[in-house]
């Protein structure tokens, strides 16, 4: 038994009253709120339509729990719902993906510009994926919150014991193990910090697709790496040697690269130009 460990006993409920409010979602809906005051505040910097602000909060809000639904479901549960379709609108009884999530949003911003902006999809993408970083650091406090995706068993000072967790009573009663909530959350702040000095001091938005292609490239790295140390999500990944969530990082992490060696071939846009 690991006797410094942090025994992590938290109610995922925040308040229950006549109204219960848990952590995880309150954490979801700071992260859109903030997220649209950072969008907003690009937006009329740049003098866009007052009106793609709202459109592009819509796009992304349904992409985001249709998209993060529907991955669970068919990346990592599809025998638990294929006999009980219905299932799936179950949406209260848990289970989000954010690779779904990430490609549900990816297909709403190039519909969104294909339909509102009449702009390539690098120009919302650009702007989009910098407060996409905070809202993942608040999900995964959320995460933390709810004592759940945490890792294996660890001997490090820092170390959680989440009690409240089935899971974990089950694979490691008495030890701690990698809070990687905490592992993942302080990665994307970091890479928030690091987009938004981009945007607003370096003008990387010039360059079409490489605040995006850093998004992508830092983002799924870390998640790659931190699953090393993550329990596996579903009983399917135990004897994997990646498991499911690095295995759908490799093409995000990919594209990353690509989309970075993309926008520094290309001459960056004069202020006329990046207006257009």
């Amino acid at each position: 038994m690991i006797l410094d460990a942090i025994v992590w006993d938290v109610d995922p409920v925040m308040i229950d009253s006549f109204v219960s409010i848990r952590w995880y979602g309150l954490m979801f809906g700071i992260g859109f709120l903030v997220g649209y005051k950072i969008v907003e505040k690009m937006f009329k910097s740049e003098s866009v339509p007052d009106d793609w602000i709202d459109k592009l909060l819509l796009w992304v809000l349904g992409a985001t729990v249709i998209g993060a639904r529907l991955g669970h479901v068919f990346f990592y549960a599809w025998d638990q719902y294929k006999d009980d379709p219905i299932k799936i609108l179950y949406v209260w009884e848990g289970g989000l993906a954010s690779h779904g999530g990430t490609i549900a949003i990816i297909i709403a911003v190039l519909l969104f510009s294909i339909i509102t902006t009449k702009r390539t999809p690098l120009w919302t993408f650009d702007r989009l994926v910098i407060p996409t970083a905070l809202v993942g650091a608040l999900i995964r406090f959320g995460n933390l919150m709810n004592s759940e995706i945490f890792g294996h068993q660890t001997d490090l000072p820092w170390g959680f014991m989440f009690v409240r967790s089935a899971e974990w009573h089950y694979l490691y009663e008495g030890q701690a193990c990698h809070p990687t909530q905490i592992y993942e959350a302080l990665c994307y702040i970091a890479l928030f910090g690091l987009l938004m000095w981009m945007y607003w001091k370096k003008g990387a938005q010039r360059r079409p697709g490489l605040i995006f292609g850093v998004f992508l490239t830092i983002l799924f790295t870390a998640r790659f790496l931190i699953e090393f140390v993550k329990n596996p999500q579903e009983e399917f990944e135990r004897d994997m040697l990646l498991n499911m969530g690095q295995l759908l990082s490799i093409p995000f992490i990919l594209l990353g690269i690509g989309l970075i060696i993309y926008a520094m071939k290309h001459k960056a846009l004069d202020s006329q130009e990046h207006a257009s």
